[in-house]
């Protein structure tokens, strides 16, 4: 099982993280009360945890990003979707993860992703599943099962597992990597059939977590990429988040506690308050356009930057930058981030500099674990 997670991990890793970062000149003079800063590296929490957990305890992080992933832990199809217990689900590796989190008093932020093949209809995992009743099920059975009081029906130790208060519904839902199709033709015209799809996906995770009835369970959708082309006739069709957003609301998205957004830079010649040239992108330096459309439509729910990072050189030759500027603008990113009294997350990807180069190369250690200045620059951010 564990090997079949690392897999999925990085898969995700290598295809998730295809652009971009910034924030609004205009900065409100107030700072938001509590930033919880984080780190999403799933190949280091999930496969090396002896080593990893220690070292973000060092570097005093407060949040780990895990993504559930529902097509590996119910490749079968459950007998009873909400039980925890049922011996379809396999979480075994989650287990440990929110364990070792607690054992450094990290809190935990457990994207659900993937759906199985056998929810619909024999499809890869980024398309949505064909009822929204399996998807709410096994939203409800993670909510149990990571609610403070869950006693695995196994565990020898009859302690219950460590809570986790923090959910993510989906992916990047205007990324065809992680749902499709984004586009369907519909009457002569097109439709954003991700955003159909996705309403879906956010108020069945939604409600599967409300059903619970817990208390102090956060949930965020959107969880959307940095930009998209609005180009439905194009070979890789995307949706643009402004555009995500309005489509997802009209398609009746609701419940959710806040907005999450990735708002990765798109050229080594932007800094984190540099304002992207393309008006479909949202990365920080437009930030405040995102958290504007999010008030219009949903009120002033709160913001998760949920993902963010500068890649280095010489490692990624294209988009990297200097090891003193990702220092620099990582503290420039959190400053932004610490100062909007909207944004309560922010999680830098990586930990650690995959091995592949064509991968992902924004960690704060190279894969061959030597720091980077970068290292030193988040462990002293302040939240």
């Amino acid at each position: 099982m564990k090997k079949a997670i690392a897999r999925l991990v990085l898969l995700s890793l290598a295809l998730s993280a295809a652009s971009a970062l910034a924030l609004s000149a205009a900065q409100p003079a107030q700072g938001s009360r509590a930033l919880i800063k984080g780190v999403f590296d799933e190949a280091e929490t999930i496969g090396r945890p002896q080593k990893t957990f220690p070292m973000l305890r060092k570097l005093r992080t407060e949040a780990v990003r895990v993504n559930l992933y529902w097509n590996a832990v119910a490749a079968r199809k459950p007998r009873r979707g909400t039980d925890p217990d049922d011996k379809a689900y396999r979480w075994e590796g989650y287990d440990s993860l929110v364990r070792n989190a607690a054992r450094y008093r990290i809190k935990v932020v457990m994207a659900i992703v993937g759906t199985p093949r056998w929810a619909n209809g024999g499809k890869g995992r980024a398309h949505a599943p064909a009822r929204g009743a399996h998807l709410r099920h096994f939203a409800y059975a993670a909510a149990q099962r990571y609610s403070g009081f869950h006693t695995p029906s196994d565990d020898v130790d009859a302690k219950p597992l460590p809570a986790v208060r923090y959910w993510l519904a989906w992916n990047e839902p205007n990324n065809p990597v992680f749902l499709r199709p984004q586009y369907k033709r519909i009457k002569g015209g097109w439709r954003i059939e991700s955003a159909r799809l996705y309403a879906s996906i956010c108020n069945a995770i939604v409600g599967g977590i409300r059903a619970t009835a817990l208390r102090g369970e956060k949930i965020a959708c959107g969880v959307t990429a940095p930009r998209g082309n609005n180009a439905p006739k194009s070979s890789r069709p995307s949706v643009s988040p402004l555009a995500f957003i309005r489509a997802m609301s009209r398609m009746g998205a609701k419940g959710f506690d806040a907005y999450a957004h990735h708002p990765y830079y798109g050229s080594r010649s932007e800094t984190p308050s540099t304002r992207p040239k393309a008006e479909t992108a949202v990365t920080l330096g437009n930030i405040n356009d995102l958290i504007s459309e999010v008030t219009r439509l949903y009120g002033r729910k709160r913001i998760w930057i949920t993902e963010y990072g500068y890649q280095t050189t010489p490692q990624d030759k294209y988009f990297g930058v200097s090891y003193k500027k990702q220092a620099a603008y990582l503290k420039q990113a959190f400053a932004i981030a610490r100062k909007h009294p909207r944004i309560d997350m922010m999680l830098w990807f990586l930990l650690r500099d995959q091995q592949a180069v064509r991968y992902w190369q924004s960690g704060f250690l190279t894969h061959g674990r030597k720091l980077k200045p970068s290292f030193s620059a988040f462990r002293n951010v302040r939240p």
